[in-house]
């Protein structure tokens, strides 16, 4: 009986200690990795202009209110109590309007982004599965997810072979368009 229990122990600890040794992590930084890929660049001029085209909007609708606001104050004296106040309700309306086109910007936005980078995310992802598949990685940490505190450098850093499963470049592109997509 002591027998069979040392033997179950031993192969316990033989188990465990196998199963500690094909532990394999690797990390990443993949907000380098997405600044290195063209398409995020791509994904980026397309939501500039869509927040440029909603800027501009935002702006003529300003513009309207403005000069109506300076007609309506400058001649505010001159009009009758029926005009002063079909004048300052139609500022309401145009006060409203802004408003709901500012929460209404927003969210197209918001929604446009999740649009354009959600392909070069996409992308990403599988092929960093891709990778820790092929190269046998049981967990891949990523770094600018700002939840690791600590890695050793025997930890693989497997940006380099995403790059190349990728076909990008290994030098690092500028910060400048480092965008401020989480996943």
């Amino acid at each position: 009986m002591k027998t069979l229990f040392l033997t179950i122990v031993a192969l316990a600890f033989t188990t465990i200690a196998l199963a500690q040794s094909t532990l394999k992590i690797g990390h990443i930084n993949s907000q380098e990795l997405l600044v290195a890929m063209p398409e995020n660049d791509s994904a980026q001029v397309k939501l500039e202009k869509v927040s440029k085209d909603l800027q501009n909007q935002f702006q003529t609708m300003q513009n309207e209110y403005n000069n109506k606001y300076k007609d309506f104050t400058s001649k505010n004296d001159s009009y009758s109590e029926l005009i002063k106040q079909t004048k300052s309700s139609e500022l309401q309306d145009i006060e409203q309007r802004i408003q709901q086109f500012q929460q209404t910007a927003e969210q197209e936005l918001q929604s446009q982004k999740l649009n354009l980078y959600k392909p070069v995310l996409d992308k990403a992802n599988r092929a960093i599965s891709e990778v820790a598949k092929s190269n046998g990685f049981t967990y891949v940490l990523d770094l600018a997810q700002g939840g690791v505190i600590y890695y050793d450098e025997t930890s693989s850093d497997i940006l380099p072979l995403v790059k190349q499963k990728l076909g990008l470049p290994d030098k690092p592109k500028s910060a400048a368009t480092n965008p401020t997509i989480k996943k």
